[in-house]
């Protein structure tokens, strides 16, 4: 991001070689081929600019490069980094970077960002963990990174986790090692016209916006539930005809913990919702979710195989 005019905010405009020449030490580190390949806000980017991206990044491993760092706005850079990791297929690191702080101001993040990006992409010690995003020094699994803060340094991090390593003098120093190995990649998307909306119900919601979604040919529905995947009672009912339709995956909206899948009985909680046919998505927030079920439909997955995946990636989705 570059200034405009004064009063205009800020817009996305420096390309990969201009990145890549105003960080100090970043040629000495490796040998960086630099290619810019879109220049828009986060909130603006599609799947396929993803996929694109994706196919991209499988070139430069395939020609050799240790590892491939791509940059990004932070707004959606945690839904961008966990629909790379369910395509990526390479033990080659991806590391998405970006920065919090304008390029012009004082205390600009984005060229340490870079450095520490890059010093991660080529470590040994990466190898193997999928994507990940480098901020502030810090490494974190595409799966349970968050933006915490909207403005201000400091901004990501993996409530329930935490970081899996640090960039320390110069060096990757790996630190939590990841419970369980990472699931095989996902089936490459077949098509990317697949619309999958994100609700967050509230109290007094009648449910009309579900029979919405429904009535408007949306291919799947994720709802970011109250607790652990809880809403209404008239929600429930509406996931309930919604389920005849398409797949319905229940979240939790607190940003930290999982959905739970036989605590609660009463009309609108989760044994309800399963039983109602929704699918809970355990400990993946609702915006993670959505990325995984867009995946899913993308790639041609039935019901059968979302529930599946689900339970394999988020924890049990039930029965």
């Amino acid at each position: 991001m570059t200034p405009a005019r004064s009063g205009e905010g800020v817009t996305p405009h420096l390309d990969a070689a201009t990145l890549v020449a105003v960080v100090p030490g970043l040629t000495e580190m490796a040998d960086v081929t630099a290619e810019t390949l879109q220049r828009l806000p986060s909130a603006s980017l599609l799947p396929e600019h993803l996929v694109a991206a994706l196919g991209w990044a499988r070139t430069q491993v395939a020609d050799g490069a240790a590892g491939v760092v791509l940059t990004h706005g932070t707004d959606t850079m945690e839904e961008s980094a966990y629909l790379l990791d369910l395509l990526w297929d390479r033990p080659e690191p991806l590391v998405l970077t970006g920065a919090m702080r304008p390029p012009l101001v004082a205390g600009a993040d984005g060229p340490a960002n870079v450095l520490a990006a890059v010093t991660v992409a080529v470590s040994e010690g990466a190898r193997g963990l999928g994507v990940l995003v480098v901020m502030d020094d810090s490494a974190h699994l595409a799966a349970a990174v968050t933006k915490t803060r909207a403005t201000g340094t400091g901004a990501f991090a993996s409530p329930g986790g935490g970081a899996v390593g640090r960039v320390v003098e110069s060096e990757y120093v790996p630190g939590l090692v990841p419970a369980r190995s990472r699931p095989p990649a996902l089936p490459q998307p077949s098509r990317t016209a697949v619309r999958v909306a994100l609700l967050e119900p509230g109290i007094g919601d009648d449910g009309g916006v579900v029979d919405l979604v429904v009535e408007a040919g949306y291919d799947g529905l994720v709802l970011a539930g109250s607790g652990a995947g809880h809403v209404p009672e008239p929600v429930a009912d509406a996931v309930g005809r919604a389920v005849l339709r398409l797949p319905v995956v229940v979240g939790s909206r607190t940003g930290s913990g999982t959905t739970a899948t036989r605590t609660y009985g009463y009309a609108g909680s989760e044994v309800d919702l399963l039983a109602r046919g929704a699918v809970m998505a355990g400990p993946l927030s609702p915006r993670k979710a959505r990325v995984l079920l867009w995946t899913l439909l993308a790639g041609g997955a039935d019901g059968a195989a979302v529930r599946a995946e689900f339970r394999r990636r988020g924890g049990a989705a039930g029965d």
